[in-house]
């Protein structure tokens, strides 16, 4: 009697966290960013209006398909604390909203909202303006590079867990905002932790695809055909050398290995990268290996005892290591 009460609470527990991506969020951040004559959500640990000498390092938290940037906030700020960096670091964590968001809230015209997940990849906003999420990121590093705001910045790292990372993974490639930083003489790394799927840089993948089956097998976000409009020209070839060169972590849960968990990607594309997100982390891992032997300034770490949990994956040891560790120089 209790087992078929077990299967059937779980049942429940994962019925209701795959539908509560459909719900409007219960809680907005509070901060706004002018974007192309619009305003982007975000929420940050420090007021950014006056001048930080004090800050050295930059956390950008990027959150998950429930779109709930306070949450990841609030692990951020967790993991700044144990690692004994708080009052040097600024968290920012911009969140994406959905109409839905907008409506609930009664918020102004005048704030960003994209269809569904389509911030995951980069692609334009569903109003007020057509911005890509990956814009928004891009105002946010133009804004740390300010010398007069920040003059002892030394570092920005820009990380997220689930759907987060897949905005990582996917900015990594085709971002454009590192250049602003790289100018003002501030390092510029990335987290990426358990996402249900990687962008390939061709149609090599560890599973056996049918492209008749499965024709957006390799269609961005999971691949190089038709990039989102932010990309602009640039090539595939150009995507991959870019990504190659960036200073990128993986993290990875060792228990992040439910081929069903409710909040995995089991679309046929991304089934292509393997059963579920942990092995689908070290088969991205070893193509970029093969593919670049020599040179690739990438590294892979797994969490022991974590599944899919953005806040014990980025309060653990290695997570903390991974994403506050020291100054080059």
């Amino acid at each position: 009697m209790i087992k078929p009460l077990l299967v059937l609470l779980l049942s429940t527990l994962m019925s209701l966290t795959a539908h509560a991506a459909d719900l409007a969020v219960k809680a907005l951040s509070p901060e706004r960013l002018p974007v192309n004559g619009a305003l982007a959500t975000l929420g940050l640990s420090k007021d950014w209006k006056s001048p930080q000498p004090n800050t050295r390092r930059a956390l950008i938290i990027i959150h998950g398909r429930l779109r709930n940037a306070q949450t990841y906030l609030r692990s951020a700020e967790r993991a700044s604390y144990r690692s004994g960096l708080r009052s040097s670091t600024l968290l920012i964590a911009p969140q994406f909203l959905d109409q839905k968001d907008i409506t609930k809230h009664q918020l102004k015209d005048n704030i960003l909202r994209w269809h569904k997940d389509d911030w995951m990849g980069g692609e334009a906003a569903l109003g007020p303006v057509p911005v890509s999420s990956f814009t928004v990121i891009d105002e946010i590093l133009t804004k740390l590079s300010d010398r007069k705001l920040f003059p002892n910045l030394r570092e920005v790292i820009i990380a997220g867990h689930s759907g987060g990372a897949q905005v990582v993974q996917r900015y990594v490639e085709v971002g454009k905002g590192g250049a602003d930083l790289e100018k003002a003489g501030i390092t510029l790394r990335y987290v990426i932790a358990n996402p249900s799927s990687y962008a390939y840089f061709d149609d090599k993948r560890p599973e056996t695809v049918d492209p008749k089956t499965c024709p957006t097998f390799d269609t961005w976000k999971y691949g190089m055909n038709k990039l989102p409009a932010y990309a602009g020209k640039l090539t595939a070839e150009q995507i991959e050398k870019n990504y190659v060169s960036r200073d990128v972590t993986y993290l990875l849960g060792q228990l992040d290995t439910d081929p069903k968990h409710p909040a995995l990607d089991t679309t046929c594309a991304a089934e292509a990268q393997g059963a579920y997100r942990l092995i689908r982390g070290h088969n991205f891992f070893n193509y970029l290996q093969q593919r670049h032997p020599e040179g690739l300034k990438h590294q892979l770490v797994e969490v022991p005892s974590v599944g899919h949990d953005g806040d014990l994956m980025f309060t653990s040891p290695e997570g903390q290591a991974a994403v506050f560790k020291p100054f080059a120089n």
